[in-house]
């Protein structure tokens, strides 16, 4: 199994754990910003850290992985190389909601593995947790690289992740950064909000 240090190490070395002054999706402020996305720019990182996923749900006889597009397209690919099963992805449909296409179909009673790089509130995995059991799949458990919902994150189902990051977050007006007023504040991610 591998280490938190080592964890850490890797997601320094992949500019992966940012420190600065970061206005968040939900519109809090934090110092610190895990951009996920850059683990998959070097195999060296991504192989690592979705084995070290794969592991933790090594006795559920996981017969497929899915994971929602865009930010676990990549995750869902590497972590069925180590299960070694297939491996497909959700996206979005004109009207929002959470859909497979491109022919991909679970089959009644297959057993299911639902990934995410970052789980924060869990938003995208509980949608692709409830299309894989509307579609008679079984849900054996969430995995993600990150959780940073501070072990709120809840699926229904087991959810493990490979790295805890504990990362403080403040409203706007109670933004300590903001009343310094040394760091300029990013809006890093993938969401326009």
């Amino acid at each position: 199994m591998i280490s938190q240090e080592r964890v850490t190490q890797i997601l320094k070395e992949a500019a992966v754990l940012l420190e600065g002054h970061f206005l968040l999706t939900s519109g809090r402020h934090s110092d610190k910003y895990l951009q996920c996305a850059r683990i998959f720019r070097n195999t060296k990182y991504s192989e690592e850290l979705c084995a070290a996923l794969a592991e933790l749900f090594k006795d559920d006889n996981v017969e497929l992985v899915v994971g929602p597009a865009m930010g676990a397209v990549q995750l869902a690919y590497e972590v069925s190389r180590h299960t070694g099963t297939e491996n497909f992805f959700t996206e979005r449909d004109e009207n929002g909601a959470m859909v497979l296409r491109r022919g991909f179909a679970i089959e009644p009673g297959q057993r299911v593995l639902v990934v995410e790089d970052t789980v924060t509130t869990g938003g995208s995995a509980k949608e692709v947790v409830e299309l894989v059991k509307n579609a008679g799949g079984v849900v054996v458990g969430v995995g993600s690289i990150v959780d940073r919902s501070g072990g709120k994150a809840d699926f229904g189902v087991p959810f493990k992740a490979v790295y805890r990051a504990d990362v403080t977050s403040w409203e706007a007006d109670e933004c300590p950064l903001c009343k310094a007023g040394e760091i300029e504040l990013v809006k890093p991610g993938s969401r326009k909000k």
